[in-house]
């Protein structure tokens, strides 16, 4: 479904030298998989994801999605193609109502009823939200579940969340909890979580582990967690230094 070949990013820095963020990533995710990509701060993670739904293009490799090379693809190219991207900080649209937003997500002239159904579908209160504007009166979690319905009312092959629980408070991060072990329960597309929290990894069927641009290691919850947990010989971070 998504596979990454080789890919390589890099940036120059303020000595005019070249930095590697990426170096050589190749990665596989198969359809109706839940993956969760960790590791140390700085190790490469949202990078990395920005390159899969193209707000960033590798400086070499290929990325192929269902078998069409997205390399050179765009951001709405992609998201055409089937690829969604939540911000770590959803963005406000004054002006616009939550019906509006998950009208325009949808591509469809949804009904209240349906549009409804997405918010009860993140936890929240329909008639409370159905009809307020995205703007600054929202909370941070009030946001990230309103975002999470609108990636759902677009139904995409894949969806990437960079981070979801940054920003929001004890609360809001159960709240988001549960909606993301109800999309790991009732999935049918894939789903892609950049993240530090083990709540949230421990919903992924995979975890990949990055550090230092390279990913260390691949696999199913209960062979990576060990590692991000430290509980391993040597722990997390002899491990990353291997």
């Amino acid at each position: 479904m998504l596979e990454l070949k080789d890919v390589k990013f890099s940036v120059t820095d303020e000595n005019g030298q070249n930095k590697d963020i990426i170096n050589g990533v190749n990665l596989k995710i198969d359809e109706s998989k839940f993956v969760a990509i960790t590791g140390p701060n700085g190790s490469g993670k949202s990078t990395l994801a920005k390159l899969i739904v193209g707000i960033i293009k590798p400086t070499s490799g290929q990325i192929i999605f269902n078998g069409t090379d997205i390399t050179d693809m765009s951001i709405t190219d992609r998201a055409k193609a089937g690829i969604s991207f939540a911000f770590q900080q959803p963005v406000r649209f004054k002006g616009i109502r939550v019906v509006d937003l998950l009208r325009m997500a949808s591509g469809k002239q949804l009904s209240i009823s349906e549009a409804c159904t997405y918010l009860s579908e993140v936890g929240l209160c329909a008639r409370d939200y159905i009809n307020r504007e995205v703007d600054g009166s929202l909370s941070g979690g009030e946001l990230k579940r309103i975002e999470i319905a609108t990636i759902i009312a677009r139904n995409t092959v894949l969806s990437v969340f960079d981070e979801p629980e940054a920003g929001i408070d004890l609360w809001s991060f159960n709240s988001l909890i549960k909606v993301f072990e109800k999309m790991q329960k009732n999935n049918t597309n894939s789903i892609l979580i950049i993240s530090h929290q083990e709540r949230i990894l421990d919903i992924a069927d995979e975890i990949i582990l990055l550090s230092n641009g390279l990913i260390k290691a691949h696999g199913s919850k209960d062979e990576i967690m060990p590692l991000v947990l430290g509980t391993n010989q040597g722990g997390v971070c002899e491990k990353l230094k291997a």
